[in-house]
């Protein structure tokens, strides 16, 4: 392709709206552009490289027995509510009725579907394990897009499902999965870890996320540098010390004036944190629909914090909210003070803790007042008792005790084991060899190209600009040619000839044939980041022949132009053969 006719203007400054380095870089260099909030068109740059990424997915899920369709955008609202997610899932849903008035869903994900075509068309064992996956445009009305292709609310992905006649077959799949995934990463030159996460919307008995450990990540990754125990903070679990021993003592009121928070607590009364238990308050819109929306009482002990997706978990809440002061006061609890005690109209959720704290200070729902020596099961009771607080760094490992440690991270790949939650509510049945129904079980699997490709550019750039793998970059070879003031006609047929004997040779090639200064030909290499650069000009004839540079390295050398061809091939295959040897099998965790 020559640049005097791609489709493309690189951009000097920085877009305003650019809020990480990725962002303002694939704007920059002309690789994507901005439609609306979380809504991008992929021009020819960008279109080059996230096809290449789709042809990666396509690869390694083809390795894995994956066949692949196409399915809809578009999905009838009556299959989503079979499985329930049509209430289950929020305002992120894309909703509308057609001209028939008929409920219509653009499609987030594709389970409903997958389900409607197994129903319809597997009948035996015969016809299992199956996999089927495609890449395919989703919407999610994400309520603040943000960080470019990061967060976004049309995007693109590729998800895979399989199907499989029994849990053990589920699990062959899940691990092939697990294993293929690193290899895509891996592949595009991106450094990823495997966490276990929250199942979420999807349902099902299990998921990992593989995340890339950086900073402009919205999650934060729990993990054990000793043991290497990792999971999303939302999920994470930590070792829990209780406190001391002692005999249970009478309640105790106290006066506590202006007092509301947990630290200003154990000041005034000089007690440990961990005396204390800290109550939150939030308002929960349920999955079931025949379920009225009902305040949440959480309580967990003074040191730790509350973990939402805990609790919303733990009462399989839709959505949670904060709850207002009237909706809190209705319930029979002073904000500020809020106790356990006499607590009405409200489900009462404490973590596993509370049960071995004794002798606990908590609010007394009076102005001004906390109880003392307030004892789990003594005193109060509790709709649910489970883990509900948040690991963090520093608090100790569930497995081998060492201090957890945590990063951000983005999200650049899911792994769910869905089992029989939608073939259940779909009917979706297969006759094993004895003739009897079964469920058929499923899995999911997504990774969105889109993410992933800016990914790949936080990861790889420099003050400069990008600086691709070989395996993403738009084309193998940025070719420069610099005319000077003599002999221009000579070595812009140099150049030309280079041009068509690459391209004859399979090498993809970006030739820089405007007439533009050297300055901005070279920076505008650097900002597209091309792998290899190929320089023509004077001052490369001298020396030889060609200027050949990686992006990644500082140096410069000469090649004569006999020798040109053979060399850039030994380079592509060079990277080429760097990626491919990262790409290790990886222990699937137990």
């Amino acid at each position: 392709m020559r640049m005097s006719q791609l489709f493309i203007q690189t951009l000097r400054d920085i877009p305003s709206d650019a809020d990480v380095v990725s962002h303002g870089l694939l704007l920059r260099a002309g690789y994507i552009r901005q439609l609306a909030s979380g809504i991008f068109s992929e021009l020819p740059l960008g279109k080059r490289s996230i096809t290449k990424i789709e042809n990666i997915l396509r690869e390694e899920m083809d390795k894995i027995g994956g066949q692949e369709i196409s399915m809809p955008v578009v999905h009838p609202g009556d299959i989503w509510k079979e499985t329930e997610r049509w209430y289950q899932v929020g305002q992120e849903m894309g909703r509308f009725k057609d001209r028939n008035d008929r409920d219509m869903v653009l499609a987030m994900t594709h389970e409903e579907v997958v389900a409607d075509l197994v129903r319809k068309d597997v009948r035996t064992y015969r016809q299992l394990p199956r996999l089927i996956y495609h890449i395919k445009t989703k919407w999610r009305d994400e309520a603040r897009p943000r960080a470019g292709l990061i967060r976004v609310r049309e995007f693109t992905m590729k998800d895979s499902y399989s199907l499989d006649k029994d849990w053990e077959g589920l699990d062959v799949q899940y691990r092939d999965h697990y294993q293929a995934y690193f290899n895509i990463f891996n592949r595009c030159g991106l450094p990823v870890i495997a966490v276990k996460s929250d199942v979420g919307m999807m349902g099902g008995q299990m998921a990992h996320e593989f995340m890339y450990l950086n900073e402009i990540g919205e999650d934060t990754i729990i993990f054990c540098d000793e043991c290497k125990y990792s999971a999303n903070r939302q999920v994470a679990r930590f070792k829990k010390i209780p406190g001391e021993k002692e005999d249970p003592q009478e309640i105790e009121k106290v006066e506590t004036p202006g007092i509301k928070t947990i630290e200003s607590l154990a000041d005034f009364l000089d007690i440990p944190l961990t005396k204390t238990a800290k109550a939150v308050l939030l308002y929960a819109e349920f999955a079931d629909e025949n379920q009225p929306d009902q305040l949440i009482f959480a309580l967990t002990r003074g040191d730790f914090e509350v973990n939402e997706t805990k609790i919303a978990n733990a009462v399989n809440a839709k959505e949670l909210r904060p709850a207002t002061e009237e909706e809190i006061s209705r319930c029979g609890v002073v904000p500020g003070y809020a106790s356990p005690l006499g607590i009405k109209n409200a489900i009462v959720v404490i973590d596993d803790i509370i049960t071995e704290t004794i002798n606990m200070v908590v609010g007394a729902n009076e102005e001004n007042y906390h109880l003392k020596n307030v004892n789990f099961d003594r005193d109060f009771k509790s709709d649910i008792v489970t883990d509900i607080s948040s690991a963090k760094k520093g608090y100790a490992c569930p497995e081998c005790d060492t201090p957890l440690n945590s990063e951000r991270g983005v999200e650049v790949g899911n792994i769910f084991k869905l089992g029989s939650r939608y073939s259940e509510s779909m009917g979706c049945k297969f006759l094993d060899p004895n003739g009897e129904e079964k469920f058929v079980i499923m899995g999911s699997y997504g990774i969105g190209s889109g993410r992933l490709l800016q990914c790949v550019a936080e990861e790889r750039n420099d003050q400069k600009g990008l600086i691709w793998p070989i395996t993403v970059a738009p084309y193998q070879v940025h070719l420069i040619v610099i005319p000077g003031k003599d002999d221009v006609h000579n070595i812009r047929e140099k150049a030309d000839r280079v041009y068509h004997e690459l391209q004859n040779a399979g090498i993809e090639v970006l030739f820089d044939d405007r007439d533009e200064s050297p300055g901005i030909k070279f920076n505008d290499s650097d900002l597209i980041g091309l792998p290899i650069r190929l320089t023509i000009s004077n001052k490369s004839i001298k020396n030889g022949g060609v200027e050949i540079k990686l992006r990644r390295e500082k140096d410069y050398s000469f090649v004569s132009f006999d020798k040109l061809t053979d060399l850039v091939i030994d380079k592509i295959q060079l990277l080429f053969k760097e990626l491919d040897d990262a790409a290790v099998t990886v222990p699937f965790p137990e």
